[in-house]
């Protein structure tokens, strides 16, 4: 007969004071009050708990402490009542899952490289305590006869060791399935969105309250300002509204359709991305560069990157483009996590890209009037007569509408992306134990290169995530960021098979 393995923490238990004992007890019958879930699913999440408390015992912290740290009512009551909740997509949202149809998945990362190695057993604990504080995220992706829709799914969310390449597709049609997942690699913890769930500026939200949920799980005094969300606070129905939907509308709607750009060259390679390169550095550095030329550092990085681009191709004529999300939280302040962005297109003539002061200006130029309140709302107004032509066509029959749509709306009018998330702020208690953050845009369909950058504790980090193994846009770009005196530390990972 075979012989059923002990489990470590009942011979943990067996070991304690009957005192302890006691204590233990009462902790797991609070956790049984506070937990109602299916059988499998209690259970995974009942051994979250013996784990970190092994952690714990075994990093010598005393079992009051650890028992503090671990405290049953962090769960709230997010495990022990059942699903009402449902969201509607907002308008920047409808458009991914209908794009999935056509071999397009919409994923993003966000990482946080800390100053030690990842514990997993604290980090599932923090993404346990975590979640209850983002009911949209706590969601799974489901199909309704006009619209696909997110309802709320009372699940225990998995933390997983990396070993993929970034930003691959999440399995979102599995009943329960998850439309994010948690991954870490030594001191990088890293969350990936399906676009469907949340813009950079939400995901960044969501990612500073896990790191700091994790970080007092450690042990860290961790203090809330307004930049740091508490997750046993209440949710507020403003995080996680359709802000889109309380914007007033133009009279004019404008900016969707574009024509085709220019296209890096180079053979797209079968893994997308075949590569993700990180360039860090010093923000000070970034930002004196972009002073000698008497504009912004997102001016400045575009400049770059329409010159290393120019030098990735092998088109003589045409039009370059560079995609700019635009943030509309800053023209209609909004607490929500879900999606509130739009974005503009800069588009420069191949023969005009010739040096940094040439292009500056123009550039410039485009981007205030691109990004201001007026264009973005012509824009927004189009986005709603879309999702209100499509709004009564069953499912089914949008599916193979939103193909032509998607194909107006697709990378093809796009040379390049750079979303700038700016500069993460955090309190001193919890930004001192953190290294650095990217941002990871995924891989689309026909760009050879995308782009983004975040900026921490005065390190910019600036990722181009490629699809082709040609190296000369990063090599280009590498040495123009030198030529203006900027150090540059490169990373990223190993070539990935082609």
């Amino acid at each position: 007969m075979k012989q059923v393995p002990e489990n470590p923490f009942d011979t943990y238990v067996e070991t304690r004071s009957e005192e302890d004992k006691g204590k233990l007890r009462d902790f797991f019958e609070a956790f049984h009050m506070h937990c109602l879930m299916a059988g499998k699913e209690k259970k995974k999440l009942q051994t979250d708990f013996e784990h970190a408390l092994l952690y714990y015992k075994e990093a010598g912290t005393a079992l009051d402490t650890a028992l503090d740290l671990l405290d049953i009512r962090n769960l709230g009551g997010f495990y022990a009542r059942p699903s009402i909740l449902w969201f509607g997509l907002d308008d920047a949202a409808k458009i991914y899952p209908l794009s999935m149809e056509h071999g397009s998945m919409s994923v993003f990362r966000l990482s946080v490289y800390l100053k030690k190695p990842v514990i997993p057993a604290l980090l599932q604990m923090a993404l346990n305590f975590t979640i209850k504080r983002f009911p949209s995220f706590a969601t799974t992706l489901k199909k309704g006869f006009f619209w696909h829709y997110l309802d709320t799914t009372k699940r225990r969310f998995c933390v997983e060791a990396e070993h993929d390449i970034p930003c691959q597709p999440l399995k979102v049609s599995a009943s329960g399935s998850q439309s994010f997942r948690v991954v870490y690699y030594k001191n990088r913890i890293s969350v990936e969105f399906f676009h469907v769930l949340t813009d950079g500026t939400g995901g960044i939200t969501f990612l500073k309250a896990l790191t700091a949920e994790y970080l007092r799980l450690t042990g860290v005094a961790v203090s809330f300002d307004e930049t740091l969300w508490d997750p046993n606070e209440t949710p507020d129905s403003e995080e996680f509204e359709n802000a889109f939907a309380k914007v007033p509308l133009c009279d004019t709607a404008s900016g969707f359709i574009d024509r085709p750009s220019v296209q890096m060259s180079g053979r797209l390679s079968e893994n997308k991305p075949c590569r993700v390169i990180h360039f860090k550095m010093d923000a000070a550095s970034l930002k004196a560069a972009s002073a000698k030329y008497h504009t912004t550092i997102t001016v400045y990085l575009l400049a770059l990157l329409f010159l290393a681009g120019k030098a990735a191709t092998d088109e003589l004529s045409g039009e370059a483009s560079i995609q700019v999300p635009v943030n509309m939280r800053k023209f209609y302040p909004s607490k929500t996590v879900r999606n509130f962005s739009m974005y503009c297109s800069i588009r420069l003539p191949l023969s005009d890209i010739s040096n940094l002061s040439a292009i500056i200006d123009t550039i410039h130029a485009q981007l205030q009037e691109k990004t201001s309140k007026e264009t973005m709302c012509e824009m927004l107004t189009a986005t709603e007569k879309l999702v209100h032509t499509l709004k009564y066509i069953p499912l089914p029959i949008k599916q193979p509408v939103a193909k032509i749509v998607y194909g107006f709306l697709g990378d093809k009018i796009f040379t390049n992306t750079l979303s700038n998330l700016g500069i993460v702020h955090l309190p001193a208690s919890v930004s001192e134990h953190i290294e650095s953050m990217d941002f990871v845009l995924g891989t689309p369909i026909t760009n050879r290169a995308s782009c983004a950058m975040v900026t921490i504790n005065d390190m910019a980090v600036l990722s181009v995530t490629k699809t082709t193994v040609d190296p000369t846009f990063e090599e280009k770009l590498h040495a123009l960021l030198c030529a203006d005196g900027i150090q540059v530390k490169t990373e990223g990972s190993p070539l990935y098979e082609v």
